[in-house]
């Protein structure tokens, strides 16, 4: 496995440091070294939140990114951004619920979901990050899908139990949308 970076960035509130802590404990659970730096306006909520994660199966030499290898944006700011950042070849998965344009460059793999929208289907609308992982997960598979959701079940808070399958299917839905629009 070579190191791999992302950047998770949105919102506050849109629970981007929770998508990376989650990346960042299956990390950890399966036994690679990872490094999980969030970032977020005085705001919180509603101002901007962003985290880098990187993960390797070496020791990672710092833990800040120029050029993501991939950007999770759930919003327009967020790609505004992000977008002229990823290297060529690079990932970047859009949440098009919040993103009314097309991307841009053509370099890079891009995928536009309609996170928000999957998530209130599901019934609980804050889930939007996690479908976002799924897509993650799908067009950058540095970790399958099954060890991530392991990492929220572990991990995830036992007043936030009863929201597992919820979540399993939001990154169930993601996975499933990336596979067929990469």
């Amino acid at each position: 496995m070579e190191e791999t970076s992302i950047i998770i960035s949105g919102f506050g509130g849109q629970g981007t440091l929770f998508a990376g802590q989650v990346l960042a404990y299956a990390s950890m659970d399966n036994g690679l070294d990872v490094t999980w730096i969030p970032s977020y306006g005085p705001e919180m909520r509603g101002g901007t939140a962003n985290c880098t994660v990187i993960v390797s199966d070496q020791p990672i030499g710092s833990p800040l990114v120029r050029n993501p290898d991939a950007v999770i944006a759930l919003n327009l700011p967020s790609v505004d951004k992000y977008e002229s950042l990823v290297p060529d070849d690079g990932v970047l998965i859009a949440n098009s619920s919040l993103v009314n344009r097309e991307i841009e460059r053509k370099s890079i793999r891009s995928i536009m979901i309609p996170a928000n929208d999957f998530a209130e289907e599901l019934g609980l609308p804050r889930l939007a990050n996690m479908v976002m992982i799924g897509a993650l997960a799908a067009a950058k598979p540095f970790l399958p899908l099954d060890a991530i959701k392991k990492a929220l079940e572990d991990h995830i808070p036992e007043r936030h139990q009863k929201t597992l399958p919820m979540n399993f299917a939001a990154m169930d839905k993601g996975f499933e949308f990336a596979k067929k629009n990469l």
